[in-house]
């Protein structure tokens, strides 16, 4: 059955329209709690938008009312927050934020007890338990709340702990951009703490800047900030953490796939690999093309962190990721890092003495066209492009040479129209004809 509240990652929607309303996520709360079970502990973190203080407190409450116990983490990478889920071993991490939406979008994101995306089973109970009637369990039988005042430390000493002894960052210049988001302290503290000379951009959050013209979605300015100052590397992490895009001294951009190709490389070549590459259907057709040429295994999956990670656990294989710059590294952590993805991508730069460019040559992704269209109703308008024919003329004037993907976005009101294929002009003359027909719909 299809879910009524989960999507792709979690709940998500505008402040002050349903779910993310301060009555939802109270009876949200109370019935996660249930699902969890009285007397098990429950983390709660959040990014740095300016409602999570409100969430936070309501989540808090109905947990509480259920008799769950919870640790509060304040502002924390959402990777932080699956790592200390384990660590502490509660039955359950949540986490408040809308990844790389704007500051009016918020979310929840529920992790188990191993740090994982909660199943899709789990998912469900919670929604049967939204239907009860509202319950507060007798004063004697309620949980507790503490704040934990140690876990930004905990988390960076996890981070440097995921680098082999003999290596360092020291002389080297990094440009950091945090996104006004969860790493604004995480991310410059390891980087300086491995040895790197840091600069640190995005660092500033004020509750409304989260993701604004910087981190992931807009590299441009770590782009040029990484450009101007000389900087080895820069990296620009996303709202809450989970994704990262790197640049380097000239001001060129690598996402996820040039960033999943140069580790998958550098794995293969020291015996590490243990397997094949689990990328998303939103990847470029050059990465697996590439990965072939090197002679490994790809597999390719819906979009999502989630579907990747199945994927790879049903393979035994660790490495996977996305262009947007979810990378996946099982051996390492059971959800997407952007600090450890970086981390581990100027590791093997160090180790094998070469720049992000050499480290990526051999990967050639084909031209695209990446569309993101704002409508009301998503699914309702990639039905009626496919009713009308849109979609397979546009297919048959790409021709077998190149592809076509058409999706509603999973977490915003958006359609994504990707278009890739030998020519530049094609590409963009398709994309604008789907763009037009979409807002008219």
């Amino acid at each position: 059955m299809p879910s009524r509240w989960f999507g792709t990652d979690g709940i998500r929607g505008q402040v002050g329209r349903a779910p993310m309303t301060p009555d939802f996520c109270l009876s949200l709360g109370a019935a996660a709690g249930r699902v969890f079970g009285e007397g098990s502990t429950v983390l709660i973190g959040k990014d740095t938008r300016i409602s999570g203080y409100l969430f936070e407190s309501v989540l808090e409450a109905g947990l509480v009312s259920s008799g769950v116990n919870v640790l509060l983490l304040g502002p924390m990478p959402t990777p932080a927050i699956a790592y200390l889920t384990r660590a502490f071993r509660a039955e359950g991490g949540i986490v408040i934020s809308a990844s790389h939406n704007p500051f009016h979008d918020n979310g929840i994101k529920f992790f188990d007890g191993h740090g994982e995306k909660l199943a899709s089973a789990v998912e469900a109970s919670i929604e049967r338990e939204l239907d009860a009637e509202p319950t507060c369990l007798p004063a004697e039988r309620l949980g507790k709340a503490w704040r934990v005042d140690d876990a930004l430390g905990r988390y960076i000493e996890y981070c440097k702990a995921r680098v082999g002894l003999g290596v360092s960052l020291r002389g080297l210049k990094l440009v950091v951009d945090a996104a006004h988001g969860a790493c604004y302290q995480a991310a410059p503290a390891v980087m300086s703490e491995l040895g790197g000379e840091v600069t640190a951009i995005g660092d500033q959050p004020n509750g409304m800047n989260i993701n604004l013209d910087c981190g992931s979605v807009y590299p441009q300015a770590l782009a040029e900030q990484t450009k101007a100052t000389g900087a080895d590397f820069g990296l620009a992490l996303d709202g809450d953490g989970d994704r990262v895009i790197m640049a380097d001294a000239t001001g060129r951009i690598y996402d996820g796939d040039a960033l999943v190709y140069a580790l998958a490389r550098h794995k293969q070549r020291r015996g590490q690999l243990g397997g094949g590459v689990v990328m998303s259907e939103m990847s470029n057709l050059g990465l697996g093309m590439a990965l072939d040429k090197l002679g490994i295994a790809s597999e390719s999956v819906p979009v999502g962190d989630r579907q990747i990670q199945r994927k790879l656990v049903s393979l035994g294989w660790s490495l996977g990721g996305e262009p947007a710059g979810h990378l996946l590294m099982l051996d390492l952590a059971p959800t997407g890092d952007g600090i450890l993805a970086a981390l581990q991508v100027m590791q093997a730069a160090v180790l094998e003495e070469k720049s992000l460019a050499e480290l990526c040559q051999g990967y050639e992704p084909l031209p695209s066209v990446l569309r993101n269209v704002p409508v009301a109703s998503p699914k309702r308008a990639v039905s009626e492009l496919g009713a009308c024919g849109a979609l397979n003329e546009a297919k048959s004037a790409l021709g077998s040479s190149g592809r076509l993907l058409v999706r509603p976005s999973g977490t915003e009101d958006l359609v994504r129209i990707l278009i890739e294929g030998p020519d530049v002009d094609v590409n963009s003359a398709l994309a604008d004809a789907l763009e037009k027909k979409v807002l008219a719909t």
